[in-house]
C-alpha cells in the first residue's frame, strides 16, 4: 500500500501503514519544504530505521537477558533482530496496521489482536495522526487481548535533524549509565552534557540514554533554518531517551540526526522492582498516550 498523505497549510506529513511509520514530516516555510523530522530515503523501501519515527508497542527498548518474571510466572523473549541480540522495541514497527479511518486531517490505523512472535503478549493496538494547521498529533494506544495480566508499555521513537545550530531544551532530573550491551546499569542526577534543563546542544558523540523525571514538554530549534518544534507529551509519558550515533558504530553517520523519544516507562523496566512506569493490564485493560509537535520561527 502506498503512503498516506496529511498535509495543512504548514506541514506535509507522509504515514506507511508497513510498520505503522510516519515516513516524513515537512514543514511548509517560505515557499520551501523543511524536514521537522529525519528527512528519509527517496525509493520504495519503507525500512522503519530510516523512517522520521515509528511507535513502540507492547513496550520500547530492551530487556537484559530477554527474560522476565511477572507476577509469580516467568517469560522469555526471543531477539527480532538480526543484529541485536536482545529482542528491540516490540512488534508494533515490524507489522502492517490496518487503516480504519482517513479524513482529510487524520488518518487513524489498527493492529489486530496478535501475539508478538517470541513474547508472551497477546494484544492490539491503534493509533492516529492529526493535523492542524502547524500541528502534528500522534495518539497511540493498546489493549491486552491475552489470557494473563502482564507489564505493558507505550513509546515513540523520532528521529530528528542534527546540524551545528541545534539546541535541544527538556528538563530532566536523572539519567542512567549504560552497560557494553547498551542497556541501563547506575541510574544518576544529571549533569555535564547531559543538562537540558535550558537549551543546549546535543553531544557529538555515542548516547543512548534514558532520562528521568521529564515534565513532557521540550523544545528543538534548529539555528539554520530558523525553525522552533515544541514537543507536550500527556503525563504518561515521564521519561525520555536521547539516542546520538557514532561513526565507529554506524558507518557512514555524520552527526547528521538523533533520537528524542517519549517513553512511558524505563529501559529494561521489567527488571525495576517499581515496574519503572510499565503498567500492568489485566485482560481487555487499555493504556493510552498523545504528544503534540508544533512548529514555529
Amino acid at each position: 500500500m502506498s503512503d498516506i498523505r496529511l498535509e495543512t497549510e504548514a506541514l506535509v506529513v507522509d504515514i506507511a501503514p508497513q510498520g505503522g511509520l510516519l515516513w516524513r514530516v515537512l514543514a511548509k516555510m517560505d515557499g520551501r519544504e523543511v524536514p521537522l523530522l529525519r528527512q528519509p530515503p527517496e525509493g520504495e523501501e519503507r525500512d522503519p530505521l530510516h523512517a522520521a519515527s515509528f511507535p513502540l508497542v507492547p513496550f520500547g527498548n530492551r530487556v537484559r537477558g530477554n527474560r522476565f518474571s511477572f507476577e509469580g510466572r516467568d517469560h522469555e523473549l526471543e531477539p527480532n533482530m538480526s543484529w541485536d541480540r536482545h529482542y528491540l522495541h516490540g512488534d508494533g514497527w515490524t507489522r502492517h496496521w490496518e487503516v480504519v479511518e482517513r479524513r482529510a486531517d487524520l488518518v487513524r490505523l489498527r493492529l489486530g489482536a496478535h501475539r508478538a512472535p517470541g513474547t508472551p503478549y497477546v494484544y492490539e493496538a491503534e493509533q492516529s495522526i492529526r493535523v492542524e494547521g502547524h500541528m502534528l498529533e500522534t495518539s497511540l494506544s493498546l489493549t491486552n487481548r491475552g489470557a494473563e495480566a502482564l507489564p505493558y508499555g507505550l513509546g515513540w521513537h523520532p528521529y530528528f535533524p542534527l546540524t551545528p545550530g541545534t539546541l535541544l531544551r527538556a528538563a530532566a532530573t536523572d539519567c542512567w549509565d549504560e552497560d557494553s550491551q547498551w542497556l541501563p546499569t547506575v541510574r544518576k542526577p544529571v549533569s555535564g552534557d547531559m543538562v537540558f534543563s535550558t537549551a543546549a546542544p546535543l553531544p557529538r558523540r555515542w548516547v543512548n540514554t534514558l532520562f528521568e523525571g521529564w515534565n513532557g514538554g521540550a523544545v528543538i530549534d534548529w539555528a539554520e533554518s530558523g525553525l522552533h518544534l515544541e514537543i507536550d507529551a500527556d503525563p504518561l509519558f515521564g521519561r525520555y531517551l536521547i539516542f546520538v550515533s557514532d561513526p565507529a558504530f554506524d558507518p557512514g553517520y555524520t552527526y547528521d540526526f538523533f533520537c528524542f523519544e517519549p517513553m512511558s516507562h524505563s529501559a529494561d523496566a521489567h527488571h525495576h522492582a517499581d515496574g519503572g512506569g510499565l503498567k500492568r493490564l489485566a485482560p481487555g485493560e487499555s493504556l493510552a498516550g498523545r504528544v503534540r509537535m508544533r512548529w514555529g520561527r
